[in-house]
């Protein structure tokens, strides 16, 4: 596994569980970028989301202003909401070309039917456009807890195939997961991947702090598991949503809880309270913890 084409610190042993965390950003989300920036480390990984209704000089706006403060940008590409194969090619050019982008993260989208002609995330990785366009590494979704489309056995099926695909093209895959509340789910599944050949690096997501019903409206909607049980291992109780919440539990789980046997694993934090609070928070968390 060529580690440095996913990022120069994958070859680093991590000082402690935040060291080498990502970001994820929109593209109104700049102004905030610049405000947190000078506690973000340099180089650190900032995805920038492909969102419905945003023009795409917007997110090419969002992934310049990522290079431009010495970050690294890995933008998303929605494939269900191209429209053609244009539209794909002059974006992926576009954020090459200005932004230096040499990674790039994608998935299906949330439309039922595409809009365009790809079905799905291996469909734009069929084109060949990546590597032509010199991309030296793929983010690709994975799903602890489970998809609301698929089985099991089909996330596996689908994981693997996509792995082998961007491997085969000479590009490196990295897996960057749905966020979760549940450390043990997250473990898990950690072993089941590494069980079945799988040695890909993995970004496992955290939600940052924010509104108690914030988390669990994001939850609702990306088919993330948030019982009883599950959130009072978090730290919040269904029997009051008023407030907000952190990571701190489900940090320290993973603190304690990761092992060799798990693979190489790094953070991916989706800043639902906002940029600044999440990375307020990372640094907070950083002093409380010294590596």
């Amino acid at each position: 596994m060529a580690y440095a084409q996913i990022h120069p610190n994958w070859d680093k042993e991590p000082a402690g569980i935040t060291d080498g965390y990502s970001l994820e950003m929109t593209a109104k989300d700049i102004a905030s970028l610049r405000e947190a920036a000078p506690l973000i480390p340099p180089e650190t990984p900032v995805a920038v989301t492909y969102l419905p209704g945003e023009e795409a000089q917007a997110r090419i706006a969002a992934t310049v202003a990522v290079r431009e403060l010495g970050f690294e940008p890995m933008p998303h590409f929605s494939a269900r909401r191209i429209i053609d194969v244009p539209e794909f090619e002059a974006y992926l050019q576009a954020v090459v070309e200005q932004a230096g982008v040499r990674r790039c993260f994608i998935v299906a989208g949330d439309p039922a039917e595409p809009q365009g002609p790809f079905f799905d995330s291996s469909a734009l990785i069929a084109t060949g456009a990546f590597e032509r366009a010199g991309i030296t590494a793929i983010g690709i979704g994975g799903h602890p807890d489970g998809h609301p489309n698929m089985t099991e056995a089909e996330c596996w099926a689908v994981l693997d195939k996509k792995v082998a695909e961007i491997t085969a093209r000479g590009m490196a895959p990295l897996i960057v997961t749905q966020f979760g509340f549940d450390a043990d789910s997250f473990l898990v599944w950690l072993e089941k991947l590494r069980a079945r050949g799988i040695d890909a690096p993995v970004r496992i997501g955290v939600p940052g702090p924010a509104g108690i019903k914030r988390l669990l409206g994001f939850a609702a909607r990306c088919g993330v598991g948030a019982s009883a049980s599950v959130m009072k291992k978090y730290g919040i109780s269904l029997g009051n949503l008023l407030g907000s919440a952190g990571p701190d539990k489900l940090v320290d789980a993973f603190a304690s809880g990761l092992g060799p046997q798990h693979g190489r694993v790094r953070l991916h934090f989706y800043p639902f309270g906002g940029l600044a609070k999440t990375v307020e928070w990372i640094e907070d968390y950083r002093r409380r913890h010294p590596a």
